[in-house]
């Protein structure tokens, strides 16, 4: 192959390889496995060490990382790189649009959201269309020149070219004056901003020493060697095109990046602060199960001109604000500690909070779970703290901020009498928790019956706490069996029960009769008996008069019962006054339907399931038995032992211990294919 013929190969090869890195890295499509295109990188590389004056600032060969740098050189730009200030929550939304309104009044705004990838800002300037330079965001105005780095990562073009459709012919016409090798030599350059991220999946490998993706991204960018920064799987996302190019609004900019072979984000337009939030709520949901961290959406006043007008304050642009997620973590103050009585009798002590966002709910109070818990944090009344939620439907104290102490604290004492009922407590050897012992106690009582028409047991709608403690304050009720016994002519003469909601009650129980063994099982309120553990003596019994006969060592038999547990049931069955409690249930007319679980298939036999989150096309419960029927095992918590953990929406703390463990994680729609 002559020079001529060389440099015709090498064109068309550049040509295909950018097609192919295009379709790759921002459509996210494949027509060519990764071994040609590895084959035709090579070609090209072949054909440049054998002419090696047509190698090109633009060849994909070109990404290969050069040698150690000594430092990096300061870069100056004309255009600041401004940061965003924060908003949490609609009323600071809200309260932005109002501070737009007064300095434009009467001006109506649209707004473009995009998602807040967590990443590493950069700038990329293209002279000719050719990549030129890349550097970091540093104080604004100067920052560092990692162009070399920068020129590993494939999502980067080397060469600005045109994919598709530009908004606008002025836009079309302006971007290929500044691409065009021939007739442009003055250009100042196109230059694009966006963020260098890494994808949580190839994080994995670095979590041990780095915190998260962003400070692994920008700990690669800046390292003086690039072959480091090759090393690492890392990407980047375009959100702004700086250069004017003719684009009138920011949703435009998102359309021209796209069509320059970037990846950016397609956002939306929003006509107003309604679609705004919608959007975030949207992308709230998808959170956990988008590729890379995002911490909430950029929101722009999408009109560039009313941009401009808008100006800047300080180093954040007023016509643009960064929505963030509510932080699984925050800092408040502890009011108060009081002590929360159980079902069971546990004594839990709780903190009462100065009200505080975390998770995107207003919190009040946190747990603490136990007195070993107190004298571990060494908390104190009056103390700042950090609580977290992390997914978790119950807060809790993680972290007292002990630096920030008045000496005006005060500590907390766990009493040695129930403050309900003031029968001296009992803390069992090897447990952490302290019990009332009393089975009369007004506290447990209430409780148990909060557990018993729960949603997960006999779920009785339209009883709730509040008519639970009007009956019991009226006597009219000391355990559950009553409740199937009352009257309409005993709830007329309540405060707030008329003849027509009387009846509607009544009603309400007499319909929950009917109950499965598993549930009824659950309902009794056994120490250490949850669902899951309810499910698996109702199909390895499938009667509750073999229960009640169960030996130690036949309990110890089911998976997942351990001594402790085992000991709990049999001691259960062994106590008169739970039997009789029973069949006071049973002559209600209480019917437990004998349960006609059956396996299908062994499709899933020796597979376990894990469930966080809620479906949309089934219940929980429902999901569980569909697994069982194929043969496969259910757990509540995460393990070694776990196959899959199936996630829905909001899901809790399983989700990052199964990251850790590297345990398989599928979506709802990927459990249905399963099935």
């Amino acid at each position: 192959m002559n020079k001529q013929q060389a440099q015709e190969r090498i064109k068309k090869l550049k040509k295909v390889i950018n097609y192919h890195r295009y379709l790759y890295h921002v459509l996210q499509k494949q027509e060519i496995s990764e071994g040609a295109l590895d084959s035709l990188k090579h070609e090209l590389y072949q054909l440049e060490q054998q002419f090696p004056e047509l190698i090109t600032l633009d060849s994909p060969t070109q990404r290969v990382a050069g040698k150690p740098l000594k430092g990096f050189k300061k870069v100056k730009r004309k255009l600041p790189m401004l940061s965003l200030e924060d908003v949490f929550g609609q009323k600071e939304l809200e309260a932005w649009q109002d501070y737009l309104k007064r300095l434009i009044p009467g001006q109506k705004f649209d707004y473009f959201s995009e998602m807040k990838i967590d990443g590493f800002a950069i700038s990329l300037i293209y002279q000719n269309g050719v990549f030129w330079q890349g550097s970091t965001r540093g104080d604004s105005i100067t920052g560092e020149d990692v162009t070399q780095n920068l020129k590993t990562i494939e999502s980067i073009p080397l060469k600005l070219e045109i994919h598709g459709k530009l908004p606008s012919k002025e836009i079309e016409r302006n971007l290929k004056r500044e691409i065009d090798p021939v007739r442009n030599t003055i250009s100042n350059g196109v230059e694009i901003r966006g963020e260098v991220y890494m994808e949580k999946k190839d994080f994995e490998k670095f979590k041990s020493t780095y915190a998260n993706p962003r400070n692994l991204a920008a700990g690669s960018i800046r390292q003086l060697n690039p072959r480091l920064a090759a090393s690492r799987p890392l990407k980047f996302l375009a959100y702004a095109l700086i250069t004017d190019l003719g684009q009138t609004r920011h949703s435009q900019e998102h359309q021209v990046l796209s069509q320059l072979g970037f990846k950016a984000d397609p956002g939306k337009v929003c006509k107003d602060l309604n679609e705004v939030i919608d959007f975030w709520r949207d992308i709230t949901k998808k959170r956990e199960r988008l590729p890379f961290q995002i911490d909430g959406i950029v929101i722009n006043v999408d009109d560039n001109s009313l941009f401009q007008k808008l100006g800047t304050v300080g180093k954040s642009p007023r016509g643009a604000r960064a929505f963030k997620f509510s932080p699984a973590q925050a800092t408040t103050f502890v009011q108060d500690i009081k002590i929360q009585i159980g079902r069971t009798g546990a004594l839990t002590p709780v903190a009462h909070l100065k009200p505080v966002e975390v998770g995107g709910v207003t919190i009040t109070r946190a747990t603490l779970h136990n007195e070993d818990e107190i004298k571990r944090l060494g908390v104190k009344i009056g103390d700042t703290v950090i609580v977290d939620r992390a997914g978790d439907v119950i807060p809790e104290v993680v972290k007292v901020m002990k630096d920030l102490r008045t000496g005006q604290e005060k500590e907390f004492k766990m009493p040695k009498t129930c403050p309900v009922c003031d029968s001296k407590l009992l803390k069992p050897a090897k447990e952490a928790i302290w019990r009332c012992p009393n089975p009369k106690c007004q506290a447990k009582q209430k409780r148990y019956f909060y557990h018993f028409i729960s949603r997960g047991v006999f779920d009785i709608k339209g009883v709730g706490p509040r008519i639970i403690d009007q009956l019991i304050a009226e006597n009219l009720i000391t355990d559950p069996a009553d409740l199937f016994e009352l009257k309409e002519g005993d709830l007329i003469p309540l405060e707030r029960f008329a003849e027509k909601s009387a009846e509607n009650l009544i009603k309400a129980i007499q319909q929950r009769k009917e109950i499965t063994l598993a549930r009824f099982i659950y309902a009794l309120g056994t120490r250490n008996v949850g669902v899951e553990t309810a499910q698996d003596l109702a199909e390895h019994f499938k009667n509750l008069e073999n229960l009640k006969k169960a030996t130690i060592e036949e309990l110890l038999s089911i998976k997942d019962i351990g001594p402790g547990i085992a000991d709990s049931i049999h001691s259960f069955f062994r106590e008169k006054r739970n039997l009789n409690f029973i069949d006071r249930l049973l002559k209600t007319g209480i019917k437990i339907q004998t349960p006609k679980f059956q396996v299908s298939s062994f499709k899933f036999q020796g597979q376990t399931f894990v469930l966080t989150g809620s479906l949309k096309t089934l219940s929980r419960a429902r999901a569980k038995e569909k697994i069982r029927n194929l043969g496969g095992d259910t757990s509540e918590s995460v393990s070694k032992e776990t196959d899959y953990l199936i996630v829905g929406e909001s899901p809790g703390s399983k989700l990052n211990k199964a990251k850790k463990l590297g345990i398989k994680i599928i979506d709802e729609k990927e459990f249905l294919q399963l099935l």
